[in-house]
């Protein structure tokens, strides 16, 4: 259809619209739309974070702009949140709410009958289910900074809890924020806003309390799905009821995915991207996938993340990311053929120079990836230490020996976090406090001769022993400027017990070698002449992972964690190494 020629000088507000879902239950939306008799199509945004709230953060996309652009847009509070009947809990019931809310959306007078679906975090969640469903009048979604899988990369990382995560999101965000809803349909114990609230504000010792399991804050109706997240630490039946990556073959509909490279889901974004690319439902929508990456954490789209400056071109703003959302909408709603289909599938900011770039797939087909092995004469404790990554493998050499002690973790400084900025900031930040512990291994290779390019996927192969029953080791990649300033890249883990597969645990001989895979998912970074590039290892990352508390009881149910003598090999036999993706220049 042509695109809106109307001319708005007025926008309609409907609030508080029911939709009833196929089980009578009524979930409640507020519309904007123009004050017309034209039918428009109609951009949904479903959020658990208070409809009302829909032009803020979470949503990506300024409703009134939308709106005068010729789109109705529907905010809806999903089931149990807010105004909406049901009971919550995270990702049930998001398919059968989310066909029956397009359907509904396609079927009003004022509606086109084509509709797509916006917003960020777990408002991205909602249109991938959704999607999974097939409603058949859903044309286009564009799903920020959100994942492909709930278990990996959302509540789990490499067998570890996402713990940071789940408990500031589930505290402040799902049960203080909800608790008018929660009170309307449950009898809520006395004093529990108050012990919420002392929580979020306590949430250092919040992030402490041990064991995980006995949590009190967030016991009965508050958020049950909290304790049951705990209560699957592996990747089981009830992980992929909502997968996913095990649908992307039923999915039909172009996407626009949008990501950031600090962004805890991250590894999820890339994943729906090049998943959709090969196994999506039609070749239009194999063909109509595309991929925007800025240098952003989880949050806003800005110039800043962490306590970094990335220049005004790294902004949602300057990249005018509500625009990228309508020019998207235009051509798959309204039939414009103004080049969204044409436009390179993939456009990045390279971290470094600080420049947006095109490129035509991810990873990179001119990729060349390259090994950096690690070295020491056995002392690479601290930045201080005698560690050191260079292209040559390992012959005899000493291995490097710290003791994780889970009373006393590594504290998390920055990288993929979300949702509490006061207690767990997320995005870039200077790691030289963190190198200068003697339980975090530091390798560096020499200052560059020459400008360095590492865009694409990343990971450490580790050769390593512990005297605990079980453990962590942890990743970080970094880049050391002249003046010694270590900005972190990316980080992760991997849990010992999961070593070969998250579906499974596998138990470990205490001071045996394994070969452990930590995937550090992705980056987009030069680094520039005079610069390093550094890796840190250790075991654990406080409170971005939960503490492995070495006894090989379920983290989760231990309240007593006990010390490990961790010993990280790098010889001919052992060939620890980070392996990276480096574009030729």
């Amino acid at each position: 259809m042509p695109s809106f020629m109307g001319n708005i000088t007025s926008i309609k507000t409907e609030l508080n619209v029911p939709v009833a879902m196929r089980d009578g239950v009524r979930l409640f939306a507020d519309v904007y739309r123009p004050d017309s008799d034209e039918k428009v199509p109609v951009l949904l945004q479903r959020t658990p974070y208070n409809k009302a709230l829909g032009n803020s953060r979470v949503s990506n996309l300024d409703a009134i702009r939308a709106a005068s652009h010729g789109y109705a847009v529907v905010i809806q509070d999903t089931r149990g949140r807010f105004a909406s009947e049901g009971e919550f809990y995270p990702f049930l019931n998001e398919a059968d709410d989310g066909y029956d809310t397009v359907e509904w959306c396609a079927a009003q007078p004022w509606s086109s009958g084509k509709v797509g679906m916006y917003g960020r975090s777990y408002v991205g969640a909602t249109q991938w289910l959704a999607a999974a469903a097939q409603p058949p009048s859903l044309a286009a979604i564009v799903p920020g900074i959100t994942s492909s899988d709930y278990y990996e990369g959302w509540t789990y990382q490499g067998g570890a809890l996402a713990w940071g995560f789940i408990l500031s999101w589930t505290l402040g965000r799902l049960a203080l924020a909800n608790l008018g809803a929660i009170s309307r349909d449950h009898i809520v114990p006395d004093g529990a806003r108050e012990a919420l609230i002392q929580a979020v504000d306590n949430m250092g010792e919040s992030f402490r309390s041990l064991p995980l399991e006995d949590f009190p804050d967030l016991k009965g109706p508050l958020a049950p799905y909290f304790y049951d997240w705990m209560s699957h630490p592996a990747n089981d039946e009830y992980w992929r009821r909502w997968r996913i990556e095990d649908q992307w073959s039923k999915i039909n509909v172009p996407a626009l995915s949008m990501g950031g490279w600090h962004d805890i889901f991250l590894k999820g974004t890339c994943r729906n991207f090049t998943g959709m690319t090969k196994h999506g439902a039609t070749a239009q929508a194999r063909s109509g996938q595309r991929l925007l990456l800025g240098p952003w954490h989880h949050g806003p789209f800005a110039e800043e993340s962490g306590e970094f400056y990335f220049g005004l071109a790294a902004s949602g703003g300057a990249e005018d990311t509500d625009g990228v959302h309508l020019r998207w909408f235009d051509h798959h709603l309204k039939g414009e053929a103004n080049g969204a289909d044409a436009d390179p599938p993939v456009r990045i900011f390279v971290m470094g120079t600080n420049k947006w770039r095109n490129e035509q797939e991810w990873p990179l087909a001119r990729t060349q990836y390259r090994n950096y092995y690690l070295h020491s004469g056995g002392k690479a404790n601290t930045l201080n230490g005698d560690g050191s990554l260079n292209l040559d493998k390992p012959a005899g050499e000493a291995p490097d020996v710290f003791l994780y002690d889970p009373r006393d973790p590594v504290p998390t400084n920055g990288g993929g976090l979300c949702c509490n900025q006061s207690f767990v900031p997320g995005g870039a930040f200077d790691q030289r406090e963190v190198e200068a512990r003697p339980d975090v291994l530091v390798y560096s290779t020499p200052p560059l001769e020459a400008d360095l390019e590492v865009t694409g996927p990343v990971s450490l192969t580790l050769f390593a022993a512990t005297t605990g029953r079980d453990t962590d080791f942890t990743a970080k990649l970094v880049d050391v400027g002249p003046c010694g300033c270590a900005r972190n890249l990316t980080d992760s883990i991997i849990r010992a017990r999961y070593r070969e597969s998250t579906e499974e645990a596998k138990a470990i001989q205490p001071e045996q070698v394994y070969e452990y895979t930590i995937d550090l998912v992705a980056t987009s970074n030069v680094f520039l002449k005079g610069h390093q590039i550094r890796l840190e290892v250790s075991s654990s990352n406080f409170p971005r992972f939960d503490r492995n508390p070495n006894t090989g009881k379920e983290p989760w149910q231990e309240s007593e964690p006990v010390a490990a003598l961790q010993t990280i090999c790098h010889d001919a036999q052992h060939p620890s190494r980070l392996t990276l993706p480096v574009i030729p220049s």
